[in-house]
């Protein structure tokens, strides 16, 4: 008899750590999925990138400094991008995610503040189509970050609460970063107005 209660209780510890592993498990699962969507996001906004510019082009002759530097910005954060889908929620890898983002935010806005100076450029229909895609993506990519931000802290604060951070701790589960843009003024989208 006091064999079977023995077995029964070992019974109960093991399905309840399999439980709290598995609950860990999901958490890390979700959080890269959340990741995911930002990886669809800004690769749409990567590959519009060059469209714009090359719209752009025609009309700004003068300043290829700005367009080449988008699109070195824009070859940045794309790096930055595949360095962060190689291991979401690695420090370093958000952290160089950030700032890429954020130096391709910064010159975006230049190419946009310098191109209303082109009556011409902002009255082309192919560069309103783009400018709006363009900013229909920015909402896109906040929303994803926001989703996968949710899920690292879920995650994390599955991994550093008692009990489960004993499993955690046993089956090296890391903490994950959030995505965060660095300075405020980095957090907001790109303005895109061409009225």
């Amino acid at each position: 008899m006091g064999s079977i209660v023995f077995l029964v209780i070992v019974a109960a510890v093991a399905f309840w750590a399999i439980g709290l592993y598995n609950g860990l498990v999901t958490a890390r699962n979700a959080y890269k999925n959340a990741f995911a969507q930002i990886d669809v996001q800004l690769t749409r906004r990567y590959d519009l990138i060059p469209n714009l510019v090359e719209t752009a082009k025609g009309y700004m002759k003068h300043e290829r400094e700005t367009l080449e530097a988008v699109i070195q910005a824009r070859n940045s954060a794309v790096s930055g991008l595949s360095a962060a889908k190689a291991n979401p929620g690695d420090a370093a890898a958000m952290q160089q995610l950030a700032q890429s983002e954020g130096a391709l935010g910064a010159t975006l806005g230049r190419l946009f503040a310098l191109a209303e100076a082109y009556p011409d450029l902002k009255a082309n229909q192919n560069m309103m189509q783009l400018s709006e895609e363009l900013t229909s993506t920015e909402n896109k990519v906040a929303f994803a970050r926001q989703a996968f931000n949710d899920s690292v802290m879920n995650y994390n604060n599955q991994r550093e609460v008692f009990p489960n951070s004993l499993i955690a701790g046993m089956f090296n589960f890391q903490p994950a970063e959030l995505l965060q843009i660095e300075a405020p003024e980095k957090r907001e989208p790109v303005k895109v107005s061409f009225t």
